[in-house]
């Protein structure tokens, strides 16, 4: 099981060596600063690649531990050098290509050229005098999505990897949220310490087709981006921000998205790979899927699954990143020392399941072989209830005035939407429900699209509440791919948008972000439907107001919601037994 990081090392004092220039096979010098065991022999190395510079990576030292998140150190991910040292390893702090003091142009996040770099590294660092001849990787976030890049580069001497917190398809776990624009890489993206960005997009699309682009989003209404200064100015003049400009320009699936999209080649990673994530937190939006829907699928090594939340007692992580180092070290001891720490006699997956404040373990993510899906109905008083419509049922009506983008700004910038609410009744027994959770609504628009951003909330007895997860979707979006799909995890491949007829009635498959939360008696399952998003208190992790909410739809919108026996609007929740 994850634990905190209070292991004891074997003592080993830290030689450090900066700004060391490592050669690339097209002859670019990437810096790296390398922290090593003052002793003599060979050790094994984890490698970290960061865009944010290395000399940031030693301010995890500048703070006690188990402060929790602070966003002031919230790109110091590179884990504790001091900590990886003591027990044994070396660990080698890259600055990636055209960032920090490396050489070269930074072609956006997690290029194929990235991945080639990583391979290079892995090997130079191979055959240095103090390595032991094997490689593992470290490092949440971004320092987690580049280890998928790598290992699917297949570099001989990396054994194993450790990408916790680490996404896996940038369009979906991070700039579109079923097709819903992101904030998150506009924001993310002004720090990443790049000299020579170039716009990938240039690359990709002739200037013409870019300016027709650009005017076309500019022109549309309901991509609110009219309405945004920052916007329209970074998309006319093409050259302030490359890479958050191909963000921007480019709003569906596509080769922008899939050069830098590893699930798209996770079958390739054949090597031990540790995922994980945390539940019920901010990273909802953004690493749970890396871990639970895209690495575990598709990774073809062996594997390992661990999803933690609040409940932890080691987590969530925090920033600077300190957590589960103990863990980290006891997955490379097995991996790179050879030497037999229990972890691989572990079950293969370990979820901490909210309220119960226990462990559920297994073989398989989800629990398929002990779970019960089971539908919630939509009805008319606004009530979930297992018992479907009858007959006809009167559709329930929302109504949404266009908000302001609020790209910049962690204030909201129009009032507060109309959304609705549905509850179940007091719970008259435990109930827990862990897995992915969907949503298949039935509803008609007034208008050509809109958007569909779902939570879902444990409430008290006393009407207080947690917000364990969200969705998303874009009513234009709501294609499904039939063959990559399941009953509940729908599939969307944001490629081909197609407008609404207003008025018609559509199902919309919404996928929701997996949860591990017991119900207990007297509480009531609440599921929210909002227009867009809108800052609340309690702070809501899982929307990440001011880092990670959607920039809102950009015209007005009568919503219908259906619920009738020919519309049976209901969320399909993975109800767990014992096994």
């Amino acid at each position: 099981m994850l634990l905190t990081s209070e292991s004891k090392g074997s003592g080993f004092e830290m030689i450090i060596e900066k700004d060391v220039l490592v050669k690339m096979r097209d002859g670019t010098k990437l810096a790296v600063d390398i922290y090593r065991p003052k002793a003599s022999g060979k050790f094994p190395a984890l490698l970290a690649m960061s865009p944010y510079t290395k000399e940031a990576q030693s301010l995890v030292a500048t703070l006690p531990h188990g402060l929790g998140f602070i966003s002031e150190y919230s790109m110091v991910e590179a884990g504790d050098s001091e900590f990886f040292v003591d027990h044994g390893y070396v660990h080698v702090i890259a600055d990636v290509r055209g960032a920090g003091k490396s050489e070269g142009e930074y072609f956006n996040i997690m290029s194929e050229q990235e991945g080639k770099d990583g391979y290079d590294l892995v090997e130079w660092i191979a055959v240095q005098p103090w390595s032991n001849g094997n490689v593992g990787m470290v490092g949440i976030s971004y320092f987690g999505f580049v280890q998928y890049v790598v290992a699917e580069q297949q570099p001989p001497h990396l054994k194993a990897i450790f990408p916790f917190d680490g996404w896996g398809d940038t369009y979906r776990d991070i700039s579109y949220h079923g097709g819903i624009p992101c904030v998150f890489p506009i924001i993310w993206l002004k720090g990443v310490q790049t000299k020579r960005e170039v716009s990938v997009s240039k690359q990709l699309y002739s200037i013409e087709e870019l300016s027709r682009r650009a005017e076309e989003y500019i022109d549309d209404e309901g991509t609110n981006y009219c309405r945004s200064p920052w916007i329209v100015g970074m998309l006319r003049s093409q050259d302030s921000f490359p890479i958050i400009y191909d963000y921007l320009i480019n709003r569906v699936d596509g080769p922008f998205y899939w050069g830098r999209c590893p699930a798209r080649n996770m079958d390739r990673i054949k090597i031990p790979t540790y995922l994980g994530a945390e539940l019920h937190a901010y990273p909802v939006y953004m690493h749970l899927p890396g871990a639970a829907n895209w690495g575990w699928e598709r990774i073809s090594g062996q594997k390992k699954l661990s999803l933690i939340s609040d409940g932890h007692p080691g987590g969530p992580e925090d920033r600077p990143f300190h957590t589960f180092h103990d863990e980290i070290v006891k997955w490379y001891d097995y991996w790179l020392k050879g030497i037999d720490t229990g972890i691989m006699k572990e079950p293969p997956v370990q979820v901490f399941v909210r309220g119960a404040e226990k462990w559920r373990t297994g073989s398989e993510w989800p629990f398929l072989g002990r779970t019960s899906w089971r539908k919630f109905y939509l009805r008319a008083d606004f009530s979930l209830k297992a018992e479907e419509p009858a007959g006809d049922e009167s559709p329930d009506k929302l109504h949404y005035s266009p908000a302001l983008p609020s790209v910049h700004f962690a204030a909201f910038l129009s009032p507060k939407p109309d959304y609705l609410v549905y509850k179940s009744e007091p719970l008259n027994a435990d109930l827990e429900v862990v897995g992915p959770i969907a949503l298949y609504l039935h509803a008609s628009l007034s208008s050509d699209d809109g958007d569909f951003i779902i939570s879902v909330k444990d409430v008290n007895p006393d009407g207080t509440w947690f917000n364990l997860t969200r969705g998303w979707l874009k009513a234009s979006h709501r294609e499904i791919d039939k063959s990559k799909s399941k009953v509940w995890r729908p599939y969307h491949p944001h490629t081909n948008p197609s407008p609404v007829e207003p008025g018609k009635v559509y199902e919309f498959p919404i996928e929701i972000q997996p949860i591990a939360n017991l119900f207990k008696v007297g509480h009531r399952i609440q599921l929210e439907i909002w227009p867009c998003d809108f800052p609340v208190q309690p702070y809501d992790p899982t929307l990440g107001w001011g880092a990670g909410h959607h920039i809102a739809f950009g015209k007005e919108v009568n919503y219908e919601i259906h619920h009738s026996k020919m519309h049976t609007s209901h969320v399909l929740l993975p109800i767990i037994g014992e096994s």
